[in-house]
């Protein structure tokens, strides 16, 4: 390798992070003070789900027209490039251009969490230091889990901690056992807390246990933990949690943040009825009929879903009905 080329590869992360520094003004970061997180995660993120055209291309103007209407939803800041995202099936360069694509289009004051997590560490490292180039302001990075077996405490420590002291950007955890059947160890979370350059975890494992857990065994951190699923939102929150990363947010964005304030504001009867009509179709569009159910969702509700990436499949017609009828039951149709 050129002596150019190295040098220019081993100033990518230092440059990166300059440039994140000069921006976090004007996105509305503010630098520690007390106990007050350095980087509020507080609100609601939707994942957003990839546009495909009929070719199962990327569609960026699809994309464009729906931020146009996320734009006007009270959402803390948008999560691109996780599990709802189809980030598996995306290549290294579409997924560079699709944090670009979503950063042009952002408000400023809007947070933008990209996912980043690869297999190796090594990988993790460069595709963080890429997300931050494109505009992220956050990592989001999965648990690598194809040698599951292998991923001890210990291991996932070392991964987690590479990529926090080698990425430009602060670091989310990212625990989604339903898909990587890995559930991130508490004891490797209790860990990482301590990492400055790692200030939280989404955990979409639905165990509110373990995450009022999480937050009292790190309360003494800048760490903030994040429900991963809209069903069980108000639980998390009654529990500590900061914010919630949640696919439904893709269909039904004002009453998800309409719930996160009644929770803030401690109207807990109010936001308990709220929580009930949520849990049906979220888990429609997640566990029940997963990202081909949310896109055809999206559609009912004024924004562009199409098709997902192969080996995906459509829904049936019967599936199609049975998903509707779920909305329609809980009154959002």
């Amino acid at each position: 390798m050129a002596f150019s080329t190295l040098l220019a590869s081993s100033l990518r992360p230092t440059l990166a992070a300059l440039h994140w520094a000069a921006c976090r003004q004007c996105r509305g970061l503010s630098t520690p003070q007390g106990s007050e997180p350095s980087l509020s995660l507080g609100g609601i993120f939707p994942p957003l789900a990839t546009p495909f055209s009929p070719t199962q291309e990327v569609d960026y103007a699809q994309l464009e027209g729906n931020l146009r209407r996320y734009a006007s939803i009270s959402f803390r800041g948008l999560v691109v490039l996780g599990s709802n995202g189809e980030y598996p099936y995306l290549a290294s360069r579409e997924r560079v251009e699709v944090v670009s694509c979503v950063r042009r289009a952002l408000p400023r004051d809007r947070l933008l969490l990209a996912g980043s997590g690869c297999e190796s560490t090594q990988a993790t490292i460069e595709m963080t230091v890429s997300m931050a180039e494109a505009g992220a302001d956050v990592a989001l990075v999965v648990t690598p889990c194809y040698y599951r077996g292998a991923m001890t405490t210990a291991a996932l420590v070392h991964h987690y901690t590479e990529v926090g002291d080698a990425s430009p950007i602060p670091v989310v955890l990212y625990s989604v056992p339903a898909n990587t059947g890995l559930d991130l160890p508490m004891e490797a979370v209790i860990t990482l807390a301590q990492h400055p350059n790692i200030i939280g975890i989404k955990d979409s494992g639905g165990d509110i246990t373990r995450m009022g857990l999480m937050v009292h065994k790190t309360r003494q951190e800048d760490f903030q933990v994040l429900a991963g699923s809209a069903s069980f939102l108000l639980a998390s929150y009654a529990v500590g949690a900061s914010g919630g990363v949640c696919a439904l947010a893709n269909v039904l964005g004002d009453p998800l943040c309409q719930l996160d304030h009644l929770c803030r504001k401690g109207q807990w009867q109010e936001a308990r009825d709220l929580q009930y009509r949520l849990i049906e179709p979220n888990m429609a569009v997640t566990r029940r009929f997963g990202i081909p159910g949310l896109k055809k969702a999206m559609e009912w509700f004024g924004y562009y879903g199409g098709p997902c990436r192969a080996p995906l499949a459509p829904l049936s017609p019967a599936q199609v009905e049975e998903l509707r009828s779920t909305f329609s039951a809980n009154g959002w149709l």
